[in-house]
């Protein structure tokens, strides 16, 4: 894998710059370098009418040799970027014939045609406010649909005429062997966010950033924590995420018996965790499983058996608590879209890796296991149509899992919420920040984590094609 630190920096800022709530200029070659540091927050300024901008208070021309400027036309600021794309290597392509603009980054493709209202977002179609345009043979396109889709703010000082872009610091962290690197991933990473802030806003906050626009009916998925004691997201945390998309809390009856193993009781235990108080809770197993193919090649297991409520949903957010697991090593995202969704006789086939639905769920073969659990996670993906986000909330970090009624006492400090579309990228990066206390507070949990086999979980679930273990990890604190 190449590393250049400094031209996925510049790219990561060539991003930002297209994607604000204003138009730009499109150039479509490549040449030039910019220097940012992933370790400290990085300014970019332009000004109206000025064809120098900065960087960190260095100035770099916009258009090189050009005299371009930044202008206002109908109110709207239209921003040359071409010598910043030319700089990263970025890939924006031009289609005289169907004058057609394609932006390519990080896997992502947006398409916006001259006078078009239709933009496509990896095909995709959604409608603009504004349709792009040819000014002044530029290219020239109302952006808001692609400040949306790529997540990206910037200021504006009406007294100055000043655009403002701040690129937050952060740090890229790929970690395929469970040590903690700083690298820059390549273009296949995956994007993972993170806030060290564990409170309702930040949980909001987290998920906005993804902008994610679920469809229809919204299920949560949670674990509704096994009593008296268990580590479970607690209502108060999740109540404003939970009701910002109006969604119904989601879970399954377990396999083992205690409270959560009967609707009735388990009902029970979700009111008095405070769920039933927030939202609808829908125990999904309570008429029994549903089955559903898994698709993906290479799978331990070809079916998979989820509660039937399952069908009644059109979206998923998956929040789930990281955590140890007696039996995975850890439970994070694949866990809770696997085991969590599962009906009852569905974790059972999980656990023995598709040998038995009834039969005794720890005597399963341990490396089939914890295939089978990203070949289900991969099964109701596929079901849901892709209309999934993933978030792990690190606190009351314990060697054990959220099903047991009488966990270890944590001895990990919290570490913060993360968020991402890939579950598998979103899991590693977990599992990187637990390692990279590996000789401190979080060694009991490493050692959970190695005594299952715990990251055979992620090696399946890429050799299967659920997602990256690489990935780019971006903060959204200020």
């Amino acid at each position: 894998m190449a590393i250049n630190l400094k031209k996925a920096v510049a790219f990561l800022i060539a991003m930002v710059m297209i994607c604000v709530g204003f138009a730009l200029v499109i150039g479509l070659n490549n040449s030039g370098d910019l220097a940012a540091a992933a370790d400290e927050e990085t300014i970019i300024t332009l000004q109206i009418d000025n064809p120098d901008m900065t960087v960190n208070g260095q100035p770099n021309e916009i258009d090189p040799g050009r005299g371009t400027t930044p202008v206002i036309v109908s109110d709207r600021t239209l921003v040359p970027v071409r010598a910043i794309i030319e700089a990263v290597g970025g890939t924006v392509e031009w289609n005289q014939d169907t004058q057609t603009a394609t932006l390519a980054y990080n896997g992502d493709v947006i398409r916006l045609t001259i006078d078009s209202a239709t933009a496509y977002l990896n095909d995709v179609a959604n409608e603009l406010d504004v349709t792009p345009a040819i000014i002044n043979d530029r290219t020239m396109l109302p952006i808001r649909f692609i400040a949306e889709s790529f997540k990206f703010t910037v200021g504006w000082n009406g007294s100055t005429q000043t655009i403002t872009i701040t690129v937050p610091a952060f740090e890229i962290i790929g970690g395929a062997d469970g040590e903690t690197d700083i690298v820059v991933s390549d273009e296949d990473a995956s994007v993972v966010y993170m806030t060290t802030e564990i409170t309702p806003e930040a949980l909001v906050a987290i998920y906005e950033k993804l902008n994610f626009k679920p469809e229809g009916n919204v299920a949560v998925k949670i674990s509704t924590g096994e009593p008296p004691n268990s580590n479970y997201l607690r209502a108060e945390l999740i109540k404003d995420l939970v009701q910002s998309v109006d969604g119904t809390i989601v879970e399954c009856n377990t396999a083992y018996g205690g409270r959560r193993a009967e609707t009735e009781l388990h009902k029970q235990v979700a009111e008095e965790h405070g769920y039933t108080e927030i939202a609808d809770v829908d125990i999904m197993d309570e008429d029994g499983s549903l089955e559903i193919p898994v698709n993906a090649k290479n799978a331990t297991i070809h079916e998979n058996y989820v509660g039937a409520h399952l069908k009644n949903y059109d979206s998923l957010i998956c929040l789930a608590h990281f955590k140890g697991h007696a039996m995975a090593g850890y439970g994070g995202a694949i866990k809770n879209m696997s085991i969590g969704i599962a009906s009852s006789e569905g974790k059972g086939w999980i656990h023995s890796g598709g040998t038995s639905k009834t039969g005794n769920i720890f005597g399963g073969e341990q490396d089939k296991f914890l295939e089978a659990m990203g070949d289900a996670t991969s099964a109701v993906i596929d079901f849901m149509d892709g209309k999934v986000v993933y978030i792990n909330v690190m606190n009351r970090l314990s060697v054990d899992c959220d099903c047991s009624g009488r966990p270890s006492e944590p001895d990990m400090h919290d570490i913060g919420i993360l968020a991402s579309y890939d579950p598998v990228a979103l899991d590693q990066a977990c599992i990187d920040l637990i390692y990279a206390e590996k000789d401190g507070d979080g060694a009991s949990l490493v050692n959970r984590i190695e005594s299952r086999n715990g990251l055979h979980t992620l090696e399946h679930a890429v050799e299967i094609g659920l997602g990256s273990r690489e990935y780019t990890l971006v903060s959204i604190d200020n």
